[in-house]
């Protein structure tokens, strides 16, 4: 299979639709990761996302829809809060957790009795979702485990022979997937923690918790468990410099070839001949810059990633700090 890299000309909208129409899987940009999407009412097709991803069986997909498409049709009941943070949120990186009428796949929601709904606020995902006017299940377009995708070429990388079409909207701002938000109770809890933080959706809610799974519970949503955004390298996680110069040294005397990867205020400490990759000095560039760096670091012929921890933890260094920790394998 020949795989296409393509704005989202009129003419690639009509090919993605007919290509979504025949069962096949789509890649498009969105404003925080590239999703693999596929129509969420066929069986056959949404399957097809979890074989190309290696994805388990049992982890949930998020369904992207237009700004226009009524959602009733897909839910059960829609708490008194949602509308306002509909209106407050969306199109954008918020995606919210529903109970399900059951019309879509059940191999959507690996068999819960909730939906994830999206509204990507991204122009080259809105132009798609509009010409295919259907549901799309979509996670983020990598193979499973791997570091999620933010260009069009990250997922050229990892599908490259294996799907036909990739809608490349450029590189993706926000950088880390959306916050999911679970919305079927009376008030509503952060099953994955994203760019919408807990102080914004409490603002408009009123409320918001933090979900905390029990051991051995199934994921409720993407994100929740495994090891993911992991590079294809040996990693090393630690909290302070001084460690990751130590074990930077090590890996040198054995003519390695480390990085270290870590934000500009740990950067700024490290000896000049050291190799960075600087996250940056702010929670929304490390955000839009976490997982592009991750793969630049897989690229540079890198023998060992390591990682030091940013100092920050709350708002939006949340979403970051979790996948960041998740990339080295560290899940707590």
């Amino acid at each position: 299979m020949n795989t296409y890299v393509s704005r989202a000309s009129s003419e690639q909208l009509r090919t993605a639709k007919e290509l979504i129409k025949q069962g096949e899987t789509v890649a498009f940009h969105t404003e925080t990761v590239y999703g693999l999407g596929a129509n969420a009412f066929d069986d056959d097709a949404v399957q097809k996302i979890f074989a190309l991803k290696g994805r388990p069986a049992d982890n949930p997909l998020i369904v992207h829809v237009h700004k226009r498409y009524d959602i009733s049709r897909l839910i059960d009941r829609d708490p008194p809060y949602c509308a306002a943070l509909r209106s407050a949120f969306l199109p954008g990186p918020l995606t919210m957790v529903y109970p399900s009428t059951g019309k879509v796949s059940r191999f959507v929601s690996c068999g819960l009795d909730t939906l994830a709904i999206r509204v990507p606020k991204s122009d080259t995902a809105q132009a798609f979702l509009r010409a295919v006017d259907l549901p799309i299940a979509a996670p983020s377009a990598n193979l499973s485990k791997h570091v999620s995708p933010v260009t069009a070429w990250h997922v050229f990388d990892d599908f490259k022979g294996k799907i036909p079409l990739i809608l490349d909207g450029g590189p993706s701002d926000g950088g880390i997937e959306s916050t999911v938000l679970d919305c079927t109770g009376d008030v509503p809890q952060i099953l994955r923690e994203g760019l919408v933080t807990r102080e914004m959706i409490a603002s408009v809610a009123g409320a918001c918790g933090i979900y905390v799974p029990a051991e051995g519970e199934p994921p409720r949503s993407p994100g929740m468990a495994y090891k993911h955004y992991a590079p294809r390298c040996e990693t090393f996680y630690c909290t302070d410099p001084e460690t990751a110069l130590a074990r930077y040294r090590k890996e040198k005397a054995k003519k390695g070839k480390p990085r270290i990867l870590c934000a500009s205020k740990h950067a700024e400490t490290l000896p000049p001949d050291i190799a960075v990759l600087d996250l940056g000095d702010t929670p929304e560039l490390m955000a839009h810059r976490l997982y592009d760096l991750l793969r630049k670091g897989e690229t540079e012929g890198t023998t060992l990633l390591i990682g030091i921890e940013p100092e920050e933890k709350d708002g939006i260094m949340a979403g970051v700090l979790n996948r960041f920790r998740r990339a080295f394998g560290v899940l707590s």
